[in-house]
């Protein structure tokens, strides 16, 4: 299942590609990409797996940059 977050708050783009780098690590995350420009996640998932996904995504944001969040666009 293909979901798209706004990442607010997304100071630089090194941080971009490291979020990126350990999202796609996740288990059940099929691809995972971050547009800096945009300030925008998109990523395939595990329909069954989506919220504990989701939670996952979260705190690796807050790791990496902690004045980031997700928001639903």
């Amino acid at each position: 299942m293909k979901k798209v977050f706004k990442l607010k708050n997304l100071g630089c783009a090194n941080c971009a590609s490291k979020m990126e780098r350990e999202i796609n690590k996740l288990n059940g995350v099929k691809n995972a990409t971050i547009n800096f420009i945009t300030q925008k996640l998109t990523f395939d998932s595990e329909e069954q797996n989506l919220d504990e996904t989701t939670e996952a995504i979260k705190k690796i944001v807050k790791k990496i940059e902690p004045n980031c969040s997700l928001q639903v666009t």
